[in-house]
């Protein structure tokens, strides 16, 4: 008789045959299901199907194989007594090592237009039903559930088995791994709710009653925001990174939270676009139709903010947009892609640390944690707003074609910058950019500070309506030719006089971008 029984039933086979034929040196005996028991005789691994070992053939079209008391029964048995003598009873032998991964549900649905139904077929059932019953089982059998593991296990058995703290071990990466696996299921299934892709029943409730978030630790940073806090990024379980990082020094707690504001921005836009990014805001921003050329623009719109910033853009990096950044400090580079001349120049760079995006896109929803809780909202990504064929030209002067094309892009800007946000364009690039101030007309006087006499002619973009027309008044003063705006305040004919009595034009969106 064998020394151990193993079940083996594999999505991944890699490291496959190495493994079973380790097991059988060392007195194994290998039942395995469908494509897996089929490998292992291809390679002459003395193997046994699951339906030899149950009696009854795979069904459904293999979504019912390993779900058979034959099988949980000698896994989930204690090995006492009383559950071998009942085992005997129905012919049923125990199993000391299970061998699963699962069906890759994650790489499915992280591939491009994939069906909800090709997608539930992904969905594993009998391999996370034989990790739980054998995790559960611990104290008798052994779990695996990454190949990477197959070695360490391989010479335990050699070596007469597997011990407690080994077995106790390997049990706890199943059950995070079935965790995963599952939490990955229910955020896809989620997504197709708050997409629309479920009846209108299940999806009347925008957002979730509840939510369940598991979050797995990338990276320890070695501080936070500060020396004396600590900080770390943590990834939605069973998702993998947003970004790899190619080369530069170990990112920081600022580093990744300056890059989410400098990506999302790029990305927003749909020409080739530069984001340059400091202290989570915008201090150079545009589009042109060469990426070296948006880089230029956005680079000159604050030169001095500049040094030391987050680049992102939207297009793979190419070299002659390599050759504008030059010898500028910054701290963070990321793309899609990357030009082998481009990547090679920015490599030169000791500490610069280049990333390449890799993961998902942007969730549905953002998160904040409060005192008492967790603020939830929809991502701001609206796009009616951003049409200007949709604004309300509330001026007498209306605006020019440039002075539109300007003012929608500063619109889409403004969404971008912490509020109060103020965003000056010229030829779809920032000059200028007033952020975070308590008052808006603080926030227009800074912009007009950043540009300098870039400003005149240039457009202004407004998050929020104006309460007064002291913003309007100062905005002119720099320049201003043009304002894009929400409207809606109390005051707003105020404003509109003092827009034509100024001479500029002025369009209304209906919708407020705030970013705190």
């Amino acid at each position: 008789m064998a020394a151990f029984r193993a079940l083996i039933s594999v999505s991944d086979k890699s490291g496959l045959v190495d493994f079973a034929q380790r097991l059988v040196a060392a007195g194994g005996e290998i039942i395995a299901s469908g494509g897996t028991a089929r490998k292992l005789a291809d390679a002459g691994v003395p193997v046994l199907q699951v339906e030899d070992v149950t009696g009854f053939p795979e069904i459904l079209g293999g979504r019912v194989k390993t779900l058979h008391p034959a099988i949980h029964g000698g896994i989930l048995a204690r090995r006492t007594a009383q559950h071998l003598d009942e085992l005997t009873a129905h012919s049923i032998r125990p199993l000391d090592l299970v061998v699963v991964n699962l069906y890759p549900f994650q790489e499915t649905v992280a591939q491009p237009n994939v069906s909800v139904a090709t997608a539930v077929e992904e969905i594993d059932i009998g391999g996370v039903a034989l990790l739980r019953a054998a995790a559960k089982n611990h104290e008798s059998v052994t779990v695996v559930c990454n190949p990477a593991d197959y070695t360490m296990v391989a010479e335990a058995f050699a070596n007469g088995g597997t011990g407690a703290h080994l077995r106790r071990v390997l049990a706890v990466k199943a059950f995070r791994h079935t965790a995963e696996y599952d939490t990955a299921i229910a955020a896809y299934l989620a997504d197709q709710v708050m997409d629309g892709d479920a009846p209108a029943e299940a999806s009347s409730a925008h957002l979730p009653a509840e939510m369940h978030i598991e979050l797995v630790q990338v990276q320890l940073n070695r501080y936070g925001e500060n020396p004396h806090q600590q900080g770390g990024l943590y990834g939605y379980a069973g998702e993998k990174p947003a970004f790899e990082v190619l080369h530069g020094k170990e990112m920081s707690y600022n580093n990744w939270l300056d890059l989410d504001g400098a990506w999302t921005a790029a990305q927003d836009f749909a020409a080739p676009t530069v984001a340059i990014i400091k202290h989570g805001n915008p201090c150079g921003l545009a589009s042109a139709e060469l990426l070296a050329d948006a880089y230029t623009k956005a680079f000159a719109s604050d030169p001095v903010s500049a040094f030391g910033g987050i680049l992102a853009v939207n297009r793979p990096l190419d070299l002659a947009t390599a050759q504008q950044v030059g010898d500028l400090f910054l701290e963070v580079i990321a793309a899609p892609a990357y030009d082998a001349e481009a990547l090679a120049l920015f490599q030169r760079k000791k500490n610069l640390r280049i990333l390449l995006h890799t993961g998902p896109t942007l969730r549905p929803l953002s998160l904040r944690s409060i005192v008492g809780g967790v603020l939830v909202q929809d991502v701001d990504r609206s796009q009616a707003d951003m049409d200007p064929g949709a604004w309300q030209i509330v001026s007498r002067r209306p605006p020019t074609p440039q002075q539109l094309a300007d003012l929608a892009f500063a619109w889409r800007v403004a969404r971008h910058v912490k509020s109060n946000a103020i965003v000056y364009v010229k030829d779809e690039a920032t000059v200028g950019v007033g952020a975070g101030q308590m008052s808006r007309v603080d926030s227009v006087m800074m912009a007009g500070h950043k540009a300098g006499e870039r400003s005149r002619g240039a457009v202004m973009a407004s998050d929020a309506f104006f309460p007064f027309a002291d913003g309007i008044e100062a905005a002119a003063k720099h320049g201003i030719t043009a304002v894009v705006q929400p409207g809606g305040s109390v005051r707003d004919a105020e404003v509109i006089a003092a827009v034509d009595q100024l001479g500029l034009a002025m369009c209304f969106t209906g919708a407020r971008h705030f970013r705190h």
